[in-house]
């Protein structure tokens, strides 16, 4: 009898064999003789998924995972969402691509878009449709800065991650195969656990903003104004860094001072993400562009856009066209996910989740390979270093990772030599589910620790 015949449901982890699975193994086999190294999931996580329910997934072999990566923070919803898949559904049959015609789901998803942004800012903002990717967004911001400014440069902040594509690889720095965007200038952000000035936490904050003011404002700096500062409220990839209120402060005063255009990076914490529907609402700002993408659909199909002030909205026709402006499947399923989260109170459950995990997660306050432990509404990272050098664990980070695999768990890893566990559950996820994630990561983390000694 294998677990495939009788499989277990999608309502909890059930891990049946060594992993990979031998069916899994197969997929993986083939995977890796067709596809190139830069993949990375399947190298730490090896698993085949054959489906997904929720905050579940089901392996080829029949062992059920809960799923806290949920594609990267893309399905905020979960998998599946009965909803969103009949939304979807319904749209297929009618029309599937208009490039960016106007049409009923677009205009229906438009208006949810806007609905969802602070009343001060609907009036004057416009939607620009990019290319399917989070990353193509960030291009478009920063060629709408420049032609609305007239200038080339570009601030971006240490340890922010935006994306793939050249121009966003190139914000991101010296990553393999980045080369830095030219007039780029990487200040510090206020990563007040590992602070890059080396200073005390208490003074981090108002350091960070004073270095980049005086660059800016020193006429023998030989720093031109930028065209743009983009910045992460809460940087992802960097390891689950939330921005504190008094350096985004600082940034937003010195930014409208000078007349640049401040771009918040919302990829991964936008929809809902933080508590609330854009992270910018929770520091009391006002950007100027807005960079949205993965979870705009809740269900996984492709769309990005840029919300920005009309004020910038210089461009002629043509200047950033694309050919999949126009999923009309990610447009139906997106404004259907605005309507459950409002109909669901589903950013008062990020709210309470968040809370949660701050109390599960409490106990590692004194553990010894933990120096940090932060996040915002279901957006974690759990920060590992070796308590004798300070230095980065990454093998140990590695470890927790596969231990929580094979628990039943899946996490993803970033920050500074992948040593930040990180969670991303759906926004949706139940208190009962983050209560059995929590004690499988307690656990991996303990076994991986012990092992490490």
């Amino acid at each position: 009898m294998t677990t495939l015949e009788h499989p277990a449901p999608l309502t909890g982890p059930a891990v049946y064999c060594d992993l990979p699975g031998p069916r899994s193994a197969e997929y993986l086999a083939r995977q890796d003789r067709r596809e190139p190294n830069a993949r990375r999931g399947p190298r730490r996580l090896p698993i085949a998924i054959t489906e997904g329910s929720g905050s579940f997934v089901r392996d080829a072999d029949g062992n059920v995972f809960i799923d806290f990566l949920a594609g990267a923070g893309v399905l905020s919803l979960g998998h599946n969402h009965p909803e969103l898949v009949a939304a979807m559904t319904a749209q297929l049959s009618k029309l599937t691509h208009a490039l960016d015609f106007a049409t009923p789901v677009k205009d229906e998803f438009s208006e949810a878009q806007l609905a969802m942004l602070p009343e001060a800012l609907r009036s004057r903002m416009k939607l620009h449709f990019c290319g399917p990717a989070g990353t193509n967004a960030v291009e478009a911001a920063l060629k709408l800065c420049k032609t609305a400014t007239g200038r080339g440069g570009v601030v971006s902040f240490q340890g922010r991650f935006h994306g793939s594509a050249h121009a966003a690889l190139g914000l991101t720095g010296q990553r393999p195969g980045a080369s830095a965007l030219s007039g780029t200038q990487y200040p510090p952000y206020s990563s007040c656990p590992r602070c890059p000035a080396g200073h005390d936490p208490d003074t981090c904050a108002a350091t960070c903003p004073d270095l980049l003011e005086r660059s800016l404002h020193d006429p023998d700096g030989g720093l031109p104004l930028p065209a743009a500062v983009v910045l992460e409220l809460v940087q992802g990839e960097g390891g689950v860094v939330p921005a504190r209120a008094d350096f985004v402060h600082r940034v937003r005063e010195l930014t409208r001072e000078l007349g640049i255009p401040l771009i918040v990076d919302e990829l991964q914490t936008g929809c809902g993400r933080t508590g609330t529907w854009f992270a910018f609402e929770r520091y009391g700002i006002e950007p100027d562009v807005i960079v949205a993408s993965k979870a705009l659909s809740g269900i996984g199909s492709p769309v990005s856009l840029i919300i920005y002030d009309e004020r910038l909205d210089n461009w002629a026709p043509r200047p950033h066209a694309g050919a999949f402006r126009g999923n009309q499947l990610a447009f139906a399923a997106g404004a259907r996910a605005i309507e459950v989260v409002n109909r669901d109170s589903v950013l008062d459950n990020v709210v309470e989740r968040g809370y949660q995990f701050e109390e599960l997660l409490s106990p590692l306050a004194s553990h010894p390979w933990v120096t940090d432990v932060r996040g915002a509404g279901l957006m974690w990272g759990i920060e590992l270093a070796d308590p004798r050098t300070g230095a980065p664990a990454s093998e140990l980070a590695l470890a927790v990772q596969n231990h929580a695999l094979r628990r039943g768990l899946i996490v993803e890893l970033g920050g500074r030599g992948d040593s930040v566990v990180r969670l991303l559950p759906p926004l949706n996820v139940a208190a009962e589910v983050v209560r059995t994630a929590a004690g499988i990561l307690l656990a991996a983390l303990d076994t991986a620790t012990r092992e490490a000694r």
